[in-house]
């Protein structure tokens, strides 16, 4: 079986995911705006552990959530709950960002952006039904099977293809610091107006 198809397809797949602005790209280029580059990786490391296992467990259990979808209709209501949740917390309580010194952020917030990160993408349940729609589309066409190196490759090539975007989101907006006015102060606004149009869509999912 060829590895390198589904390594191409995860890194594709992950790669049109996470390029429009979410929830941890967003929050990725905040943590890049105020606290630096070097902070806001460790955020992105974070996050990336925990899409490891969120991939590898939606491709292991694609075949029977395919054959059941009342796991998918839960998985959306939670994901409805916990984005509404998210919104009315950043519209409402989340305070306005303002830069600090990095010198003095980097040893006092390096590991806790790093576990922030990991629950940020924790709390992101959409990466499970989005790859599990992925492996189940990509075995229709034969070019994946649920064997253990495909499966593999298909995970490593949707975190690496994560890690790209993250990386550019980081980048993007640590060049343009001098230039994000509007984005500092209104990136939690931003941020749940994300969250509140996911939510729009997955209830709009959920009633079809």
């Amino acid at each position: 079986m060829n590895i390198f198809l589904p390594f191409f397809f995860g890194y594709l797949a992950a790669v049109v995911g996470v390029i429009p602005p979410g929830l941890i790209n967003m929050t990725a280029a905040k943590v890049s705006l105020i606290e630096g580059k070097k902070i806001a990786f460790f955020f992105v490391l974070g996050a990336l552990v925990i899409i490891f296992f969120q991939t590898y467990i939606s491709v292991i259990f694609a075949q029977y959530i395919n054959l059941h979808n009342e796991v998918i209709i839960l998985l959306r209501k939670i994901g409805l709950v916990i984005f509404l949740l998210l919104s009315i917390y950043f519209f409402k309580f989340a305070k306005n960002p303002s830069f600090i010194n990095p010198d003095h952020a980097v040893e006092k917030s390096k590991h806790s952006r790093f576990f922030k990160g990991m629950f940020v993408s924790a709390i992101n349940f959409f990466p499970i039904p989005y790859y599990v729609l992925i492996s189940i589309t990509m075995a229709s066409y034969g070019i994946f099977t649920f064997d253990t190196l495909p499966e593999l490759s298909l995970v490593i090539g949707a975190v690496l293809g994560s890690s790209t975007i993250f990386y550019l989101y980081v980048v993007f907006f640590n060049k343009m610091k001098s230039k994000t006015d509007f984005f500092i102060n209104n990136m939690n606004k931003i941020i749940g107006t994300i969250t509140g149009i996911v939510a729009l869509l997955t209830l709009f999912n959920l009633l079809k």
